[in-house]
């Protein structure tokens, strides 16, 4: 769509805020009244319940995930996808929640439940379809990054690349003239898009994620990592996991807008590379593998999306 309006003055510099610095912003609170509407499945409810009884079994949680027919198809369909790699299928949950450990498990159900959550949910902002291709891309990337860095339980990061952009979703459906003004602009300019949001809105997408993120009760690393990715230099909690998925962001972004990773709104905090020991032609490599591997998954991970 094409807007000639004049582009808003933007302010210089980028002061970092913190969460009760929004307590008083009526824009804020709005599009947070919007994601109270919009809640998580009952099935991850019940077991994030079963996980914080100290007596819980794999057993309860196999019962749990094949009771509802819906979740075990998902289930079965993302630990048998092209990137898990198995050597042979698995056909029963009850199979797969012995190989897998139990954040694995919650991860997957996670995953199934936000995309339930938004199921049917249309904004004027953006293609809905294409939002999640997004999200999957970047999650398959940010896994692909973890496996560069040699790292154990990789399959975490998942989850991680894929909910990291969940705050725009709620400023789409809660404020989609301020939010696509904020796109514009942050493409005119050049600009990273969370600090035109900032100057702008006085908050940005990551800090509405992760606000709902702990609404929602999700674990505190997804929190961090979402609210912090924009800006991983100042993380001190997981930062490995925040750096990454800032890289990975940087070169979706520049894959998706044809931009070249590493100038103009994609340069990657030189913070991050040097934590991660990433250099530029080790991320286009992950890139590459993981464009291949996102082709193969997409539909399995998020076949709601896909149609």
């Amino acid at each position: 769509m094409t807007c000639h309006a004049q582009s808003p003055r933007l302010r210089k510099g980028n002061k970092v805020r913190r969460p009760a610095d929004m307590n008083s912003n009526p824009v804020f609170e709005k599009v947070i009244g919007s994601a109270q509407l919009i809640s998580l499945p009952e099935i991850y409810l019940k077991l994030r319940a079963l996980m914080d009884d100290p007596d819980y079994t794999m057993v309860e949680v196999a019962l749990l995930v094949g009771r509802d027919p819906g979740m075990a198809t998902r289930f079965l369909q993302v630990v048998n996808s092209p990137l898990n790699r198995r050597a042979a299928r698995i056909e029963t949950v009850s199979h797969a929640v012995t190989l897998l450990g139990i954040r694995q498990i919650h991860d997957i159900v996670l995953s199934a439940s936000v995309a339930k959550a938004f199921e049917g949910l249309e904004t004027e902002v953006m293609d809905m379809k294409k939002f999640w291709e997004r999200s999957v891309y970047c999650a398959v990337l940010t896994k692909q990054l973890a496996r560069e860095c040699e790292l154990m339980e990789n399959d975490r990061f998942m989850v991680i690349g894929l909910l990291h952009d969940i705050g725009h979703l709620f400023m789409y459906l809660s404020i989609p003239g301020e939010s696509e003004t904020a796109i514009r602009v942050a493409a005119q300019l050049e600009r990273p898009l969370y600090q035109v949001e900032r100057e702008l809105l006085g908050f940005d997408y990551a800090e509405v994620g992760s606000h709902v993120m702990r609404e929602w009760n999700l674990p505190e690393s997804l929190q961090t990592t979402t609210r912090l990715h924009p800006e991983p230099v100042i993380s001190e909690h997981f930062a490995l996991e925040t750096s990454l998925l800032h890289i990975a962001c940087q070169l979706v972004h520049a894959d998706i807008e044809r931009g070249v990773f590493g100038t103009g709104a994609h340069v990657a905090a030189p913070a991050a590379l040097e934590l991660t020991g990433l250099t530029d032609e080790r991320c286009y490599q992950a890139r590459e593998v993981a464009s291949k591997e996102y082709q193969a998954v997409a539909e399995t991970i998020f076949p709601l999306h896909t149609e």
